[in-house]
């Protein structure tokens, strides 16, 4: 077993029919970005009644029609957001609860540690958080899972993972580990993926070997670590 494989995006999506909420942090192969990725699934009418909208440097999650919207409690909420030299990624509304720590100078893991899994018994959908730290013309960055420890949703389990920032290396956490009922919960660490240059091939290696029935959005960002200078890329499935 080689622990330090790393797979193209694409090998890790393409098989999965119902990855569910992914996100993704690394540092581009030739060392000059910050990347990350954030993307949405979605099998009901209401989860896949969205869309992506950049709001500044925040990404804010809304419905594509309102007069569709059933539950807006789990599906709608900011995924991408940032506080002075952090940019935090989540599949839920703890963007918020991790950005209001940080913001009064408490920790990543303090603020999660307020936070559960979702309440959508019987899948107890994990909430996968990430947070880039951006220092010196570099970044370290955290992710997290927070998930049901057994199948009635009894307690949660708490998971975090910290990294130097590595050329060409990315870690992919997701929701699920395939379709099902209820749906397979994540396993293990982050996975390890390779994180190319070009912010269309990053972007396009995932979206175009999603499911494409389930996929719903997927917004991408490079942050050149020299200049500050960003970029971004959006797809929205309802245009």
């Amino acid at each position: 077993m080689d622990i330090y494989r790393k797979d193209a995006m694409s090998a890790l999506v393409k098989d999965n029919p119902y990855v569910g909420r992914g996100i993704v942090i690394g540092k581009t192969a030739d060392a000059k970005k910050a990347a990350i990725a954030y993307f949405i699934m979605g099998r009901s009418d209401n989860s896949r009644n969205r869309v992506f909208i950049e709001k500044g440097e925040e990404v804010i999650i809304e419905p594509f029609d309102v007069s569709k919207v059933e539950d807006p409690s789990l599906i709608i909420y900011s995924p991408i957001k940032k506080w002075e030299n952090q940019l935090i990624v989540t599949n839920g509304d703890q963007t918020d609860t991790i950005y209001d720590y940080i913001k009064d100078g408490k920790g990543f893991e303090q603020a999660l540690e307020t936070r559960t899994f979702e309440p959508d018994a019987p899948n107890f959908t994990p909430r996968i958080s990430g947070m880039l730290t951006f220092a010196d013309q570099d970044f370290t960055y955290k992710m997290s899972i927070l998930k049901s420890a057994d199948a009635q949703g009894s307690a949660c389990s708490r998971y975090t993972f910290s990294y130097a920032a590595t050329a060409g290396l990315g870690h992919f956490i997701h929701t699920y580990a395939g379709d099902g009922n209820p749906l397979p919960t994540f396993q293990g660490e982050p996975e390890r993926v390779d994180i190319p240059n070009d912010i269309d091939a990053f972007l396009n290696d995932i979206w175009e070997n999603l499911n494409d029935e389930n996929k719903i959005s997927i917004y991408v960002r490079m942050i050149d670590l020299e200049t500050g200078v960003v970029e971004n890329r959006m797809i929205n499935k309802n245009k």
